[in-house]
């Protein structure tokens, strides 16, 4: 017994030297870079690796547009002003300053713009969209798209994102949550006032109009200031 608990003993010391050398012969794990890149690839899945929007209509581009705006709707989502509960989850527990990190992030990337969308509306409609979103329409108090989003419509800093580079079902799915309540801006809530102006024709033919335009020659949002906005927006500083 004697001789067969020694060579037991052994037979443990072998096995746990073996064991220690394998480890350190065993290459290091590789240490995930700790980057902003890497932190948000959460949000690639759906938004693309460089914030450039997917193939899914309903997730849209999320760079160059202004970080004072994709703040206020990362706010929005992780406080339940804005309802999607994927985003709500997963934005519910950071903090303010984390998001304006993620913010500066997304409106600092400028991948390629994808191709236009082929409209599914005739051409009447196209330009009925074309001149809503770029002169707007004064008897109905319906501001042009541009004179808040840019005349580019590549949005205006701070705080007004782009039109541009996103698919139509998104703008259109946009324009009636706004105009139904459940998509919320700051008070006084501009976009809820304009929508609710517009008849579903309007938004069809709005959305057509500018998911069918060609990326940007200068894709930068325009100055702030550049021009007087027609209605006050409570997401936007004075």
């Amino acid at each position: 017994m004697h001789r067969i608990a020694m060579f037991t003993v052994v037979l443990l010391v072998l096995s746990v030297r073996a064991s220690v050398s394998a480890l350190a012969a065993a290459p290091a794990l590789e240490q995930a870079p700790d980057t902003m890149q890497a932190r948000v690839q959460g949000c690639a899945a759906c938004h693309g690796q460089h914030g450039e929007g997917t193939d899914n209509d309903y997730f849209p581009r999320l760079a160059g547009k202004p970080s004072g705006y994709l703040y206020n709707q990362l706010i929005a989502f992780r406080d339940g002003r804005r309802k999607y509960p994927p985003m709500n989850y997963l934005l519910a527990y950071l903090p303010d300053a984390y998001l304006h990190q993620i913010a500066d992030y997304f409106a600092s990337q400028n991948p390629p713009y994808p191709q236009p969308g082929v409209p599914t509306v005739d051409a009447a409609m196209l330009e009925h969209g074309k001149a809503l979103a770029t002169g707007g329409e004064a008897a109905r108090g319906v501001p042009a798209c541009a004179s808040c989003h840019g005349a580019s419509l590549t949005g205006r800093s701070p705080a007004i994102p782009g039109l541009l580079g996103l698919h139509g079902d998104y703008i259109s799915a946009q324009l009636g949550a706004f105009r139904y309540g459940t998509r919320h801006a700051a008070s006084p809530d501009c976009m809820h006032e304009i929508a609710t102006r517009l008849s579903d024709r309007d938004i069809t033919a709005i959305s057509a109009w500018l998911a069918s335009l060609p990326a940007p020659t200068i894709p930068t949002p325009a100055a702030a200031g550049s021009s007087t906005l027609p209605l006050a927006c409570g997401s936007v500083p004075n």
